[in-house]
């Protein structure tokens, strides 16, 4: 073939590449600012019911999971705190000409409280889950957890 062919053919499949890139990032709408309390108790449900059905859990094991996601919603929505727009509080740190570090080390001392406070709970109640699993159900969440797509993945 001739160079100019084989340029003009690489430099087609480089913008079709990039065309078809942005295409499919422009096309994807991610909903912005916090879920509705309706949107976090249905994503809830749906997580809750896709490990139950995936672990084929029991009656007792499926209300330990459930304990588990209340204690993990807790903790998300003090993390969250009263604020209507916690990204309002990050853009406030670089609002001015100067980044205001105090209070983003108030805002990291907060969150770290939080997190303090609350995760003995959490990790009390993932540890009331795991341990209610039979070993098969351990290997399986072991191997979901080592693989690079993620426990909630789709296919």
């Amino acid at each position: 073939m001739k160079p100019w062919i084989q340029r003009s053919l690489m430099a087609f499949t480089g913008v079709a590449l990039a065309v078809g890139g942005l295409a499919a990032c422009g096309t994807r709408h991610h909903e912005r600012g916090p879920m509705s309390p309706e949107k976090i108790a249905e994503v809830r449900g749906k997580v809750v019911e896709r490990i139950t059905s995936k672990l084929d859990l029991n009656a007792e094991q499926q209300q330990k999971l459930n304990v588990l996601a209340d204690k993990v919603q807790a903790q998300r929505t003090a993390l969250i705190g009263q604020t209507p727009n916690p990204r309002a509080e990050f853009s406030a740190l670089v609002a001015g000409e100067k980044f205001d570090r105090a209070r983003a080390l108030n805002l990291l001392d907060e969150k770290t409280r939080v997190v303090q406070v609350s995760s003995p709970d959490v990790i009390n109640a993932m540890a009331d889950f795991y341990d209610s699993l039979n070993p098969a159900q351990q290997a399986e969440v072991r191997e979901r957890m080592g693989q690079r797509k993620g426990w909630f993945s789709r296919g």
